[in-house]
């Protein structure tokens, strides 16, 4: 059965992963790089964002699943990291972009929530804890220090460049790595990742909802 909480989580992951998009392309605009804006992907209007299974597919079936949670992706937006004065700053502050708009969304959303200004709509209210929610979930996972997940530029740009020219080596290899810790290392996984969340979602709505 489909619940509520599910149809609202779909709803809130559609602005979350498009406005993520959207900074990942502005801020490299900003940065010297207009790749995103050439390829029409530096809007909000999803429609070029979207991707078909990312986006539709897979938080469907999670809904209709009744998982508990609702997880997805838009197409990346292109960026060409030799338009940027410095390539690995430039890639480490465009991968940072994404993460904190889901953060300061979350952040904002709760506050709303805090303050009470949809109180007279629970509907309303409701909707903004669930996109707070799916805003930190993307803002942490993204976090994670794996290709292709944004995690990997921000580490890449830290560290040295010789190391960092070794630690993008595994970038071929990222997706397999996620999926094999989605199948067989989930708890180690939430194990990461859950505290930062919990954390935050305390922080933001004042309630431990992880």
């Amino acid at each position: 059965m489909i619940s509520l909480a599910g149809v609202m989580l779909f709803i809130a992951l559609i602005p979350a992963i498009i406005v993520h998009e959207y900074c990942h392309g502005r801020v490299a605009e900003l940065l010297g790089d207009k790749t995103a804006r050439f390829a029409g992907r530096l809007t909000l209007n999803p429609i070029p964002h979207i991707d078909l299974f990312g986006t539709i597919i897979l938080p469907l079936l999670m809904v209709i699943s009744g998982s508990p949670i609702v997880f997805g992706w838009a197409k990346p937006v292109p960026i060409n990291p030799y338009n940027f004065k410095d390539p690995r700053k430039g890639m480490m502050y465009t991968g940072m972009a994404g993460p904190a708009s889901n953060l300061v969304m979350a952040a904002i959303a709760g506050l709303i929530v805090r303050v009470g200004l949809f109180a007279y709509a629970p509907i309303i209210e409701t909707f903004l804890v669930y996109f707070s929610l799916i805003n930190i979930l993307l803002g942490v996972f993204n976090l994670i220090p794996i290709p292709p997940l944004d995690g990997s530029r921000i580490l890449s740009g830290l560290l040295p460049p010789e190391l960092a020219r070794e630690y993008n080596k595994i970038e071929r290899y990222g997706m397999v790595i996620l999926i094999i810790i989605f199948l067989f290392f989930n708890n180690v996984l939430w194990a990461v990742i859950g505290p930062a969340m919990k954390f935050l979602s305390y922080l933001f709505l004042g309630y431990h909802f992880f």
